[in-house]
């Protein structure tokens, strides 16, 4: 699965009805085969600290941070889930229209396949890792992986600003740095942002994947020859980044299901979890090691070439 890793330009102050939100939608192609039920499945929108939202789905996770100039949306999902998130932010007393930057945490189906619908509602810039640009403008053509898998495939989608490792997106007081940790896409990005809380400053970080996909070469991968090596360079980067706050792509990263009641009755913020990140990357990084070398023994490269 793309997302969870176990299966698999208008004016900025444009006004969205419901007729121009139906129109929009009727370019939406048809869903994938497969995927998971809770990628489109309501969950109730909720602030986690600060200027910080979840607006996504109970699988596929979405983030607002809101400021006096507008705006910012992590992750549009896919094409079916942009009027979820639509009525997850206006349920939370904001404006959709008033989405002036999109984000995306890599470049699968299931985290930009709404892009084009977003952009063509809001007027929102579109701001994309540089390596997972030419994937996002080919409609996933251009994926290492699944190219030519056409249920992987979405409507191409203009980035307005090419990112590269450590820029700052910022707007009306708001900063998010934008990470690169390779290996699930090659332009996988990973945002940190500081959020204040009760009078205390925190750090966020919003993992971008660290997953290792079912199919995926890490050895003898000519679409992807650096690709291990990419891993690697991802992992050590999210070992390094201060965090009190865990988030990801999916809510399945952070435990949002087992960490909401928690934050609905009161109390410490659940999802303040430096210790749960901690574990979370190390799962993963053993995963991606016991894999690479799975696929060294049965390549017969034991070495450390890819």
């Amino acid at each position: 699965m793309r997302g969870c890793d176990a299966r698999r330009g208008r004016d900025w102050g444009v006004k969205i009805s419901c007729v121009a939100f139906a129109a929009g939608l009727a370019f939406a192609g048809a869903l994938p085969a497969q995927q998971p039920a809770d990628w489109t499945e309501p969950f109730p929108p909720f602030k986690i600290a600060g200027k910080l939202y979840y607006v996504g789905s109970k699988g596929l996770a979405n983030y607002l941070i809101t400021t006096p100039q507008g705006n910012i949306l992590i992750n549009s999902d896919l094409e079916e889930n942009v009027p979820l998130i639509r009525a997850s932010i206006e349920k939370l007393g904001f404006k959709f229209a008033d989405t002036k930057i999109l984000l995306i945490s890599h470049a699968h189906y299931d985290h930009d396949a709404g892009s084009a619908l977003v952009k063509q509602l809001t007027g929102a810039k579109y701001m994309v890792m540089d390596a997972d640009v030419p994937v996002v403008e080919s409609g996933g053509k251009d994926d290492f992986q699944y190219g030519s898998t056409p249920d992987d495939l979405y409507k191409p989608t203009k980035v307005d600003r090419v990112l590269h490792d450590g820029d700052e997106v910022r707007l009306g007081g708001a900063v998010l740095v934008a990470h690169l940790t390779p290996g699930h896409t090659k332009g996988c990005t990973t945002w940190t942002m500081k959020v204040s809380e009760g009078g205390k400053s925190y750090n966020v970080v919003i993992v971008g994947s660290p997953n290792v996909n079912p199919g995926y070469k890490l050895v003898g991968n000519t679409a992807y020859p650096h690709i291990a090596e990419d891993y690697e360079r991802g992992f050590r980067v999210l070992k390094s980044l201060p965090v009190d706050f865990f988030l990801g792509a999916h809510g399945g990263y952070f435990d949002l299901d087992a960490k909401y009641p928690k934050l609905k009755a009161g109390g410490p913020s659940p999802f303040i979890d430096p210790e749960g990140y901690k574990k979370y990357i190390e799962n993963r990084e053993q995963a991606f090691q016991a894999e690479l070398a799975k696929q060294k023994v049965a390549t017969g490269r034991p070495g450390r070439g890819s």
